[in-house]
């Protein structure tokens, strides 16, 4: 199949032209964005061509409002070169690909420009802080797509070998219809009132709290693991610490020390929601950045006719499965260790019974990535992808508003 790739932007013209794909030329990467994120998406970079068969990259510039900063963060991550002005990379030709890790309100505005320049865009999720840049996002995606070009959101904990391996035992047909799906994402970082303020609990630049941040993952995750949309659902937002210290946070909002004014915190805390699936199931979602000893864990639990499943991220390369089709007096959630050759992602590392790490759910992201530009085939999680989630974190807010009456999704 003969693919046109990669794009690169006619500043003069204002108009994009086409580059003939040639296999041997190093794709030039940009990102956005330095702190926790960006941390993360670097070292997949700087990880994957030694990991996995992908086009030849080069982790050209790294791009960051303060520049002593990030020259160090380039330093230290492996970048080439730095700038503070992401409008001047990405008319660059050298750039290919654009890494968006920034605050959700710049998401919309700088991967669409990306896009309009002819480059292939990766978003942190949640895709946008509203619907409606959501939209405006899928229609540049859409355009894109036509000239070539490859977009997606990063919702890497669907790289997780265990969940990969459990959509394929439910794309099988192993659990059945599906009746119940109860998904949590519990965090403890802001469970002490003295934590200072960062960008992630300032509604203008997070869109949300941990319902965005939190929930955005969940949601993509029930509906990429049942192949079911989430048809309609009623819930609630809450913030129990309503005003917090202001103070820099050195990792992105993650932690800090505050000693400031006190500022009002815009974003919820908490949320929660319960909902119906296309297929007639039902879904219970929570999620929390209170909840004391929960460091980061995400569970889990999908409920059909003939099986279950039982996934925590705090033991992230297990997952148990209940198999209805044996005997009664047998039965029993049974614990799979994914660390086998032949399961998803695993064999591109260590010999087999070696663990993974979170950290390698971002190397497998860009992998399949890269590999959908090479070979020409659709990208995921796509835009549309993270519109559908947004949807989603939209009607909880709404159902909040309304007295948690239930809200239809459009799909």
């Amino acid at each position: 199949m003969s693919i046109e790739w990669p794009l690169v932007r006619n500043v003069e013209k204002g108009t994009c032209r086409i580059v003939p794909f040639d296999p041997e030329q190093t794709l030039g990467v940009a990102a956005i964005g330095y702190a926790f994120m960006g941390k993360a998406h670097s070292q997949a970079w700087r990880n994957v061509s030694a990991y996995f068969d992908v086009p030849p990259l080069e982790q050209r510039v790294l791009v960051g409002r303060d520049a002593t900063q990030v020259a160090a963060a380039a330093k230290k991550f492996g970048w080439r070169e730095t700038s503070t002005d992401w409008r001047a990379v990405i008319e660059r030709d050298d750039i290919h690909i654009v890494d968006v890790c920034t605050p959700g309100h710049l998401h919309a505005e700088v991967a669409i420009a990306a896009l309009e320049a002819g480059k292939h865009v990766i978003v942190e999720k949640p895709i946008a802080n509203s619907v409606d840049e959501a939209k405006r996002m899928v229609a540049a995606g859409d355009a894109a797509t036509k000239r070539g070009q490859h977009a997606i959101v990063n919702f890497n904990y669907r790289r997780v070998p265990a969940i990969a391996l459990a959509k394929k035992l439910i794309d099988d047909g192993r659990l059945g219809p599906l009746h119940h799906v109860r998904a949590a994402y519990l965090q403890d970082w802001l469970n002490d009132p003295t934590t200072p303020m960062s960008w992630r609990l300032r509604k203008e630049d997070a869109g949300s709290g941990a319902l965005g941040d939190l929930g955005s993952h969940l949601a993509d995750l029930v509906m990429h693991l049942t192949g079911e949309s989430i048809d309609s659902i009623s819930g609630g937002v809450t913030t129990f610490v309503d005003k917090r210290p202001t103070g820099n946070s050195g990792d992105g909002g993650i932690r800090g020390t505050g000693g400031g004014a006190l500022e009002t915190v815009a974003v919820d805390d908490a949320a929660w929601g319960t909902g119906r699936f296309s297929g007639g199931g039902i879904l219970q979602l929570e999620v929390t950045r209170l909840a004391l000893g929960r460091k980061n864990q995400l569970t889990l639990e999908i409920y059909g006719e003939r099986g279950s499943i039982r996934f925590d991220l705090e033991n992230l390369n297990e997952l148990w499965f209940f198999d209805g089709s044996g005997m009664p007096g047998e039965q029993g959630f049974r614990r799979i260790l994914v660390t086998e050759a032949d399961h998803p992602y695993v064999g591109h590392w260590w010999p087999d019974g070696h663990i993974l790490g979170w950290e390698h759910t971002f190397v497998h992201q860009f992998a399949e990535f890269l590999t959908s530009i090479r070979d020409d085939t659709p990208s995921s999680p796509s835009f549309t992808d993270g519109l559908r989630v947004q949807r989603v974190l939209d009607a909880i807010e709404e159902s909040s508003a309304h007295g948690a009456r239930s809200i239809p999704i459009l799909r």
